[in-house]
């Protein structure tokens, strides 16, 4: 893609096929308190951070816990996945060992803490991916708005408007929008719910890396 100078790279979903982790935490978490996945729970959460989807928890279905309870319950039963099984989806890697080759700077932008994707980063020898990291426990808002993209394109020294976005969700694509950037929309299969309006507000849609690499 010509024309930017910054290319920002969420996690889970987008270039790490991780979503299948957070399903069976969910699953575990509500199994230990004797309920289903309430209906809606992930896509409620898709776009929150770590702090944020654990205090709308709690509130939301009176668990007990604290909020500090909850998040190290979370990291228990998602470290180890993360550590161990989750893997870069197809080309995502390789896509952005280009990107570093053509002397672009390149950023990851993700709602998870570093609790977890230091980890998955570490135990791939992938560090080195990435010439800035922000993570959601930096910003007090969730990525529908641009605080964490500004945030992110200022640590990059590159204008927001230079900058390329890969979300795969509409409502993180609309918070990058919003921080004046180009976007594309990543398909990922847990959040298949949401491709059609991710196609509608993205400015370029792929289903995978493979068609641009």
């Amino acid at each position: 893609m010509k024309g930017f100078e910054g290319f920002i790279f969420d996690l889970d979903g987008t270039v790490a096929d991780s979503l299948y982790v957070w399903k069976e935490v969910d699953r575990k978490f509500f199994k230990r308190r004797d309920m289903e996945v309430p209906k809606g729970y992930e896509e409620k959460i898709n776009a929150m951070s770590f702090e944020q989807a654990a205090i709308y928890t709690k509130e939301e279905f009176g668990i007990k816990e604290s909020i500090d309870k909850i998040k190290k319950e979370w990291f228990s039963d998602a470290v180890y996945e993360y550590s161990n099984n989750v893997k870069f989806k197809e080309k995502a890697k390789e896509y952005i060992e280009y990107i570093k080759k053509q002397n672009f700077k390149t950023a990851l932008c993700t709602a998870s803490p570093k609790e977890l994707y230091e980890p998955f980063l570490k135990n791939r020898n992938s560090q080195y991916l990435f010439d800035v990291i922000v993570s959601g426990q930096e910003v007090n808002k969730n990525k529908s708005f641009p605080d964490i993209y500004l945030m992110t394109a200022q640590r990059l020294n590159i204008p927001p408007s230079k900058c390329v976005v890969f979300e795969d969700i509409s409502s993180a694509v609309l918070g990058a929008k919003k921080a004046g950037m180009y976007t594309v929309g990543v398909f990922d299969e847990a959040n298949k719910f949401d491709t059609e309006k991710l196609k509608k507000e993205a400015d370029k849609f792929i289903f995978n890396f493979t068609e641009i690499y």
